[in-house]
């Protein structure tokens, strides 16, 4: 009895190892639609960039002119992103102990005073947002389905 089941173990055990094998074809070019959408060997992706890729030159002129005031740069204040440019903001970052490796930095920007600008957002002071228009300027009909969905009498 044990010889018997040993002797099917083995048989099942060779049976598996020679599955694979035997269901294997070499690998050979096929009008299958699957071996035409997974050839991508040896083809390059396309990186895509992501993010921005450059500084405006006026937001450039800004940063010159920022880091002028603050004394790190004292060229002209040209709207070009070039080395001395680079050099000055690196070195302002590294005196705030930021990192000077992406330049600029949004916290250097910002202590430069070249924050975000919030002036037209709708809750600024000032805004150049109209106010809402009267109470008195809603249709009838529309005031009473909003007093209606309200519960007011």
């Amino acid at each position: 009895m044990l010889s018997i089941r040993a002797g099917l173990a083995v048989a099942l055990i060779a049976a598996l190892i020679s599955m694979p094998a035997a269901g294997s074809t070499p690998h050979s070019a096929s009008t299958s639609s699957h071996a035409k959408h997974h050839s991508h060997k040896g083809k390059a992706k396309a990186h895509k960039l992501r993010g921005q890729q450059a500084i405006e030159p006026e937001r450039v002129t800004e940063i010159q002119q920022a880091l002028i005031r603050a004394h790190y740069y004292s060229g002209e204040a040209n709207g070009e992103w070039n080395a001395a440019t680079k050099t000055a903001m690196q070195k302002y970052q590294a005196d705030q102990g930021w990192q000077t490796k992406l330049v600029p930095d949004s916290r250097a920007l910002k202590k430069l005073g070249l924050g975000p600008d919030y002036s037209n957002a709708i809750n600024a002071k000032n805004s150049s947002f109209a106010p809402p228009p009267p109470v008195s300027t809603i249709p009838p009909a529309q005031s009473a389905g909003f007093a209606e969905a309200a519960g007011v009498k």
